[in-house]
């Protein structure tokens, strides 16, 4: 098969004009070209009056050999590589015939899920425990929590089966490297669990949040009709370690209920926000260092003033859907300010876990269809702005949390502030034509003592730079929302080459919580790549066991 790249077309072309395409590059026949298929399309809108579509197409043809003669000098007609997915291992009888030490995954979220079904469609049977509900009784808790307010620490935005990623804007797109192919295994999964088949070739796929839900669902039969088993509302308590000298090994967990649970092989595969977690493991010895990560608002403009300008006439084509964008600003106090998590059409959503706490996040269903674009605009900083313990970093996101209830009237209200304002340094008394999506609501305030000096300098050095590249983003009546303070773990806790724990054998640390994937597809991809490591651990183990037995019999 082969593969041609950069075949342009106009962004309103009939369906036949792909084939006609391949047939003008290639220089065949009809009856020479068996089939083809879409592997990637984007858009091309440097040129807002002449946007084309951009696609990566893989093509069968009778005259295949000759062809990568005719254009072996060319980069864009190459043979398609293979990107299946191929299992590292497989359980054999003796590793399945017995749930008393059977791999644990701790964690379902995107990357617990993740190593769950891997490990089950290699026969090894996994535990998956989560503290919080199944994604259907989770979402009622969240939304009961922004519309009345009921908070539930255990049940929220952060908590509960799909993880954090469920309210979002369910984006599927990544830039770790990814050689072996593991994120098509990812979006592979979701199309067979229910998503869009549209998410295996589109440019910036996302599925929604509603849609997430029921895809979550479809997973976790899958992983329990292969003989895994998930237990909700069973928060890890302490992880059993065996000391031995230097040598630690895990021997199992236990639960909240005093309920001890046996395994050699813990996946610890829980979310960025799971501070008790990381509280235990500190006190346990598990080696941990700070990283760094960023802080900011969440800014809402109306979609309307983004699509214009990134797609200019063609604003509110259907096919284009509602535009996003990506922005940085290098600022003259060191500091980069950036945009995060873009949710073109969505929402400002309450995604605290901690009582007394306030923290913002972004969600977009899978229309794309809401009034307000929004984004993070946040500062990076690094463990030098939190020397001390390898959780100072965790202990300034609750400073920050714990100002932003403060500064919202103490009722999980968000404090908030119009650009204009934030940029004259002064109170918002009055919202202006965009009205915030946040709910419980919008309490407006002076924002400039809900982050640190250098991080308020910073943003209002960024906004007008930013009105640069997108006429009216710092528009007066945008909103900021504060605080955005979770955009990726506080902390990494390291691990070898192996993906063991750099000082806990039997401790597998994966996915955003354990500092290794930022989003849906990467906690994904880490998943599978921790499930692999552990299906060939438990087998060098079961085959050493094997060897061991026939020398003592013979």
């Amino acid at each position: 098969m082969l593969r041609l790249t950069e075949v342009k077309l106009p962004l309103d072309h009939p369906e036949e004009a792909l084939q006609a395409a391949i047939l003008k590059k290639l220089q065949i026949t009809p009856a020479e070209l068996v089939s083809f298929s879409i592997f990637k399309r984007s858009y091309d809108a440097r040129k807002k009056e002449d946007i084309v579509f951009v696609y990566i197409l893989d093509v069968e043809t009778t005259q295949e050999k000759r062809l990568l003669q005719r254009f072996k000098k060319d980069p864009h007609v190459v043979l398609t590589p293979d990107t299946s997915y191929r299992y590292v291992a497989q359980a054999p009888n003796t590793a399945t015939a017995s749930l008393a030490n059977r791999p644990i995954v701790i964690g379902a979220g995107p990357c617990g899920i993740f190593a769950g079904l891997l490990l089950a469609q290699m026969g090894f049977r996994p535990l998956i425990l989560e503290r919080g509900k199944p994604v259907h009784d989770r979402s009622v808790d969240t939304f009961g929590f922004w519309s009345k307010r009921k908070f539930n620490p255990e049940s929220n935005a952060q908590f509960g089966e799909g993880g954090a990623g469920t309210f979002s804007d369910g984006k599927l797109y990544s830039r770790v490297k990814d050689a072996n192919h593991h994120g098509r295994k990812v979006l592979e999964e979701f199309v067979n669990a229910g998503a869009a088949p549209e998410i295996l070739y589109v440019n910036k796929p996302h599925i929604g949040t509603y849609r997430l839900v029921k895809i979550v669902e479809n997973i976790r039969r899958t992983i329990e009709s292969l003989g895994g088993e998930f237990r909700f509302e069973s928060r890890v308590q302490t992880i059993e370690i065996e000391e031995h000298g230097e040598n630690r090994q895990v021997r199992g967990v236990v639960l909240a209920t005093g309920e001890y649970i046996p395994s050699e092989h813990v996946i610890l595969a829980v979310g960025h926000s799971a501070r008790d977690t990381f509280e235990m493991l500190h006190q346990q010895g598990v080696y941990i260092e700070p990283k760094p990560f960023s802080i900011g608002f969440r800014i809402e403009h109306p979609q309307s003033v983004i699509d214009q300008c990134r797609l200019g006439s063609q604003a509110g084509h259907p096919v284009l859907g509602a535009a996003d964008y990506q922005l940085v600003h290098h600022c003259s106090n060191g500091r980069s300010v950036y945009s995060f998590c873009m949710c073109p059409g969505g929402q400002v959503v309450a995604a605290t876990s901690e009582v007394g706490r306030v923290v913002t996040n972004g969600m977009s269903q899978y229309e794309r269809s809401g009034k307000n674009a929004n984004s993070g605009i946040v500062v990076g900083i690094t463990p030098e702005d939190y020397p001390g313990s390898p959780l100072a970093g965790m202990e300034l996101q609750r400073q920050l949390e714990e100002r932003a209830f403060e500064l919202g009237g103490r009722t999980y209200e968000a404090p908030g502030q119009l650009v204009g304002d934030f940029l004259a340094q002064q109170p918002s008394t009055i919202l202006g034509s965009v009205k915030p999506s946040y709910r419980p609501g919008v309490h407006l305030c002076d924002l400039s003592f809900s982050l640190p000096d250098y991080a308020i300098a910073a943003i209002r050095e960024a906004l007008p730079a930013f009105d640069k590249q997108i006429k009216g983003f710092a528009m007066h009546d945008a909103v900021l929302t504060g605080v955005e303070t979770r955009t990726s773990s506080p902390i990494r806790i390291k691990r070898n080459t192996d993906y063991q724990s750099l000082n806990t054998a039997g401790l597998y640390p994966a996915g955003e919580g354990a500092g290794y994937a930022g989003g849906i597809l990467s906690a994904g991809i880490d998943g599978i790549k921790v499930a692999e490591a552990v299906a060939l651990n438990i087998l060098q183990g079961v085959n050493q066991g094997a060897g061991q037995g026939a020398t003592q019999t013979a």
